[in-house]
């Protein structure tokens, strides 16, 4: 390109290079053409505003109405100022913060959906400030003078400060008067409010990261590394060669025709980089471009990852960090909408001692006019029962339940007057009464409930369906239809006073006057909370602390069961000799290693349990995996009488407190430790004059101007008292699809999973229970500063898992909590010292702020770790931009964090197939690319340096300068850019029934300095071979009549064209396809091709004779043909023998996965282990699936463990045996551990 200097022509390093920063830049411009498209989806949203209000700076914090109304107009959500009168409809997003000004409706409440803000289902009530309720209508508002005054824009959610001057009245402003931006109003028809923030300084966007972190993989910077090793090569390789070239100068002056033309060392230097800067390579970094985009491509057309019922596919919004997907090691994932599936469904009651479990009828009943008797009942799905709560389910017959709500419904019309018809008329009836929803009318008949909380919403659907429908709402009456004598009647009951549910008190009540005049108090919460204030709190203490010594001895129990496992089979993993790949507990994920001979056979494993009780366990009950129903031991607190003598037993006396108190308190620590969402209901009556005299306390303390909310609570404390207990409830979170078996495969592939959610505590704990990320024999560390000193809390446990056997351990901690620590640069590396020690943390009342710094906290002191966040809502679009990896959920709370991340899914279950098939794939895939692109260059290019001895050292090239180049372009690009695109070097299966293989990229095994050196020493050996063959056999013939300068090249360029094309589609390719014909006939054939061409159209025949070499002179040579024939043979051959010795010598897990992928009998357990458990019902039963199918897999499962085990400690692991009989069958033993459950077994593959 330098004329003077190269020695290669002048386009041969020009051409290429705008060729492949052509199609980058088309690249470019593509991405970011979509993004802008993406963008303006939320820009140019419309608001309706009215038309005159007038923007005030925001300097001056304050804004003023017009002095009269004017019409209402759209205006797009760029163009909203401070001041803005915005007008908002029902489920229409508040499109900046606003003070609430007016609320349509006798409410005077708006409720606000704020899970894009905190990711809490509840929804909030937002009301006006009294003196704003005066005015009717905004009109009248317009008329007034207003003046709103708030302090400048920051990040906190949880707080707002400001005040209102309404007619010279000045009233502070809290944040219950405030709609954020990010909020969706529900349940509201229409609500008006002035604009305090706009754009930037909105909360929501104070919290997302403003300056977004140009992501890169961490891949790059190792390639950068060789980049520069091979710069330093190249320039070493050059100066030794000018070196050279003045060692043997002197030769010149003998040759006459040279004799003049000497080079100084400067430009000779020069000529030798040109020569060769192609070994450092153009194209790698663009042509990476193209493999990742069709990695892409692999990746959306994936239909497996495509959501049916949402009916949205994985999308990618890059195709940077297409490998990252195979390194991930810590996932930090939102809860709401995307562990969850934002619904709440009524599991199971607790009446009278005893359990009842509810599914939901096909047919609600909403307005069903049909008797009592005729109403349908509900036939309970095993699928819905797990852990203790399985005791009602047959562990081989699992067809039926022993006490449904249909039972119930039953008891109740035929025995009314027992006393569990009794108990379970007044249980429901408090269902139905003490909560705050409001029941809306449909055109058709039904009756919706709209409230502040879901859980609300599911225990009236529960009521309803259990024959007591809340119909109507109005003026504090709630009017409750019944069935009685085969006909629905409606009764009035008067609510006296609501004391609200509150995080200090965990729990509501509702004083109401009964339709018979009396009056009742009626009171649910926690149970924790519920105890203390029960007629005999003492004894429900009592019986509540018996509950919790057995659950914490039983889960003692549990954990020493699981360390006892795991340090018996790390042991015997030992003894055998393998010590490769151990599963270990390793503080960074990045160093975990997984041997072949740890094929996890999990589900075979469930199957499998060895149950290991000593004698003292008995007084416990043992919990199980949610795989294996089992019933308690007759006689334990929570088991269930038998039916029959038990059944009239309990229908015909009333249960005594104590044993009352003792089986309700164990079923709801069942419930809770299964995942549920429990309540106790509570209850007594109260007379006229002890309510009146409450009745003025409590209204002096309503009133109160300070301390209101203290004296509230005080007053409260007064009524709430002498309860009787009248049962539980247990409602299920509903999660998504898949997410516990998700989870424990995403866990088996060694990658610590974080929650990180705005959500309660409380409610964090019971979804972390039901996802499996909280294990029933956890060590549960709860972080609070209000307990006490922070440092006193961390450094315990810090010391207890540093130097303890932990099974399994799990710190919480608290927004506020962890505002605190993050204060404090010691505690708060203290606190990231413990989070990275411990399996799981669930960080609770999060903002996105503090989920964005635990990202960057763990990015930045974890050295090598890949994190991966996940989420749906704008709440989470800081940590997604965040992590190294930003995966968006398609859901519920819209696609605001679908448009800002890297890839989106439609569901968290998809995860585990984008992680452990298509990232380790595209992981392998962009490493062999790499590496075979620096293999292929130094093959090709290091001839060029070995020829320079044998023409003086003078940067004479071997090649002619046109072929050269487009060596890169056209004839060896796509071998490599196809092996980068459709390797698949383990099959789906494989890779889905053992997760522990997806640690190939963590430990990043397919790129590094190692086997960078590896395959550049295989280049450099197959160079040698290839010149000095050509060299040797034809170059130095006498007996060939063409042995020039063009045709030594030629044969050289031909040989390592065909052996980079075969190396790529053949010796380095696991999965072998029509592509691999494609590419060797086009890059093998198109060299053919181009040989013809050139020597047809070559003018310039001076220094290579090009001019029909191919057709006329030395292709029809024998001997050409004959030595590229014996060096390519001669590299294959040494290929081979190199990738026997590797096998033989040390195989790796993949090579011996291989082997198992290739037999019948393997493959078909390796396909039974990789069921898609994505398409299984998290309680155990398939979805869709018929009787007949679940027997048949239950035979499959015997006839597996039926089958002859060795159980020789010292030979346990991998290992062949041969059959007694014959010798002729062959099969592989697998000890299988299964780090979920800690328990053992063992599978025969049969080979």
């Amino acid at each position: 390109m330098i004329p003077g200097l190269s020695t290669t022509g002048s386009y041969t390093t020009i051409v290429p290079l705008l060729i492949f920063v052509s199609i980058s830049m088309a690249k470019e411009l593509w991405e970011d053409l979509r993004r802008h498209r993406l963008d303006k989806v939320e820009n140019f949203s419309t608001a309706c505003i009215l038309g005159e209000t007038i923007g005030v700076p925001h300097s001056a914090a304050a804004a003023m109405l017009p002095s009269e109304a004017s019409s209402w107009c759209s205006i797009l959500w760029k163009d909203i100022r401070v001041g803005n009168i915005i007008r908002l409809q029902r489920n229409e997003p508040v499109p900046a913060d606003l003070v609430l000004l007016h609320v349509e409706g006798a409410q005077d409440t708006a409720f606000v959906e704020t899970m894009a803000l905190d990711g809490e289902t509840n929804l909030k009530g937002k009301i006006c400030l009294p003196s704003l309720s005066e005015y009717g209508s905004v009109d009248q508002l317009a008329s007034s003078t207003l003046e709103v005054f708030v302090e400048e824009p920051n990040l906190d959610l949880y707080s707002f400060n400001g005040n209102m001057t309404i007619t010279g009245e000045t009233l502070p402003l809290t944040n219950e008067h405030v709609m954020y931006r990010g909020s969706i109003l529900r349940n509201t028809s229409e609500a008006f409010g002035i604009v305090v923030y706009s754009g930037e300084d909105c909360k929501i966007r104070m919290n997302a990261t403003k300056n977004p972190r140009i992501k890169a993989p961490a891949l790059q910077a190792e390639v950068n590394k060789v980049v520069v090793i091979i710069v330093l090569f190249v320039i070493t390789l050059a100066i030794s060669l000018t070196i050279s070239y003045q060692i043997v100068k002197p030769k010149e002056r003998k040759a006459f025709y040279i004799a003049s033309a000497s080079v100084s060392g400067f430009p000779i230097f020069i000529s030798f980089v040109i020569l060769l800067n192609t070994m450092i390579p153009l194209s790698l970094y663009v042509s990476l471009e193209i493999v990742k985009l069709c990695q892409v491509f692999l990746m959306i057309s994936d239909l497996q990852m495509y959501d049916e019922n949402s009916k949205t596919p994985m999308e990618a919004r890059t195709s940077t960090i297409n490998e990252e997907l195979g390194q991930v090691s810590y996932i930090f994932s939102d809860k709401t909408g995307t562990l969850t599936n934002n619904s709440m469904q009524f599991r199971f009651m607790s009446v009278a001692g005893n359990v009842w479990a509810h599914h939901p009828s096909s047919q609600e009943l909403q307005g069903d006019d049909r008797p009592e008797e005729e109403l349908p009942t509900y036939a309970l799905s095993p699928s819905t029962v797990r852990g203790p709560l399985a005791d009602h389910v047959s562990t081989r017959d699992r067809s039926s339940v022993e006490r449904t709500t249909s039972d119930l419904l039953q008891c109740l019309h035929e025995h009314p007057d027992l006393p569990l018809s009794q108990a379970a008329k007044a249980f429901i009836l408090s269902i139905v009464l003490c909560h705050t929803c409001i029941p809306e009318t449909k055109p058709d008949g039904t009756v919706d409930f709209q409230a502040t909380s879901p859980d609300e919403v599911a225990l009236l659907e529960a009521a309803k369906e259990l024959g007591y429908l809340l119909t109507n709402r109005h003026a504090g009456t709630l009017a409750i239809r019944t069935s009685s004598g085969g006909a629905f009647v409606t009764e009035d009951y008067q609510i006296l006073h609501v004391i609200e549910f509150t995080s200090d008190r965990k729990r509501m009540s509702v004083i109401v006057r009964m339709p018979d005049g009396e009056i009742s108090l009626f009171c649910k919460g926690a149970d924790s909370t519920i105890k203390g204030l029960l007629r005999l709190s003492e004894l429900a203490k009592q019986k509540g602390r018996d509950v919790e010594r057995r659950t914490q001895a039983r889960q003692s129990i549990e954990a020493e069961n699981y360390v006892r496992r795991m340090s018996t089979h790390n042991a015997k993993k030992a003894l055998s000799g393998h010590s490769s790949l151990v599963v270990t507990r390793m503080s960074i994920p990045g160093l975990h290693t997984v041997d072949a001979q740890d094929i996890s056979a999990k589900w075979l494993a469930d199957e499998d349990v060895e149950i290991l009780a000593s004698p003292g366990e008995a007084e416990f009950p043992l919990r199980f995996s949610y795989q294996l129903p089992h019933r308690l031991q007759p006689g334990s607190p929570g088991a269930q009488e038998p039916r029959g003598s038990g059944e009239s037993q309990l229908r015909d006396t009333p249960m005594d407190d104590a044993t009352l108190f003792e089986k309700c308190f164990q079923q709801i620590n069942d419930f809770a430790t299964d995942g549920l969402r429990t309540l106790l209901y509570a209850s007594r009556h109260i007379g006229e004059d002890e309510y009146r005299s409450w009745s003025r306390i409590y209204r002096e303390a309503s009133s109160s101007l300070e301390n209101r909310r203290e004296k509230m609570e005080d007053a409260a404390m007064l009524i709430e008292r002498n309860f009787e207990l009248l049962g539980a409830t247990a409602i299920e979170d509903k999660l998504q699809d898949g997410v516990p078996s998700s989870i424990d495969r995403l866990r088996r592939a060694n990658i610590k999973l974080w929650m990180l959610t705005g959500d309660k505590r409380e409610t964090s704990i019971n979804i972390g229970r039901s996802c499996n990320l909280i294990q029933d024999f956890s060590d549960v560390t709860v972080l609070d500063h209000e307990v006490g000193d922070l440092a006193q809390q961390i450094h315990p446990q810090t010391w207890k898992m540093k130097h303890a056997k932990v099974a399994h351990s799990v710190v919480v901690v608290d927004g506020q909590t962890l505002s605190e620590i993050e204060a404090d640069d010691m505690l708060y590396a203290s606190f990231i010292e413990l989070a990275v020690l411990v399996d799981s943390v669930v960080c609770c009342r999060a903002s996105p702020s503090q989920k964005a710094s635990l990202v960057r906290s763990i990015r930045h002191r974890v050295k090598g770790a890949i994190t991966l966040a996940i989420g749906d809502g704008s709440n989470d679009i800081a940590m997604i931009q965040e992590a190294h990896v930003g995966i968006g959920i398609a859901g519920k709370e819209g696609l605001q964090a679908a448009r800002t991340s890297d890839y989106s899914v439609g569901q968290f279950r998809f995860l585990v197939r984008l992680l452990l098939i298509h990232g380790r794939w595209n992981y392998i895939r962009t490493c062999k690319y790499t590496l075979g692109t620096f293999w292929k260059e130094t093959l090709f290019y290091f001839t060029q340096a070995l020829y320079q001895r044998y023409n003086g050292y003078t940067g004479t090239s071997l090649y002619e300068s046109w072929s050269l180049s487009m060596f890169n372009t056209l004839f060896t690009s796509l071998p490599v850019i196809f092996m980068g695109i459709f390797e698949q070097d383990l099959k789906p299966e494989t890779l889905l029934a053992v997760p522990e293989l997806y640690n190939f990229g963590q430990c990043n095994r397919g790129f590094s300095l190692t086997a960078y050196f590896y395959w550049v020493a295989m280049a450099l050996a197959e160079a040698i071979a290839v010149f000095f063959l050509m060299l040797g056999l034809y170059g130095q013939a006498t007996f060939t009549n063409d042995n020039g300068l063009f045709s030594m090249g030629d044969m050289a360029f031909t040989a390592c064209v065909v052996i980079i094309v075969t190396k790529m589609q053949y010796w380095e390719l696991q999965n072998k396809t029509l592509t691999c014909v494609i590419a060797m006939l086009l890059s093998i054939g198109g060299w053919f091709l181009w040989n013809v061409i050139l020597g047809a159209t070559y003018s310039n025949n001076t220094i290579y004779d090009v001019k029909g070499g191919l057709v006329t002179r030395w292709g029809r040579n024998a001997l050409w043909w004959l030595c590229l024939l014996l060096i390519i043979i001669t590299v294959w051959t040494f290929e081979l023998m190199t990738k026997m010795a590797k096998v033989a010598w040390k195989p790796s897990d993949v090579d011996e996965f291989q082997q198992w992928e290739k037999d019948k009998a393997c493959w078909e357990r390796i396909k039974l282990l990789a069921r898609d458990d994505a398409t299984i019902n998290d309680r155990g039963a398939e979805i869709g699936t018929s009787g007949e199918e679940d027997v048949k897999r239950e035979r499959e499962v015997q006839e597996l463990l039926a089958r002859p085990r060795v159980m020789d400690g010292e030979a346990e692991g991998l290992r062949r045996r041969h059959s007694a009989h014959d010798g002729a069958e062959e099969a592989i033993e697998l000890d299988v551990l299964d780090t979920h459950t800690g328990k053992s077994a063992a599978t025969v593959l049969s080979m």
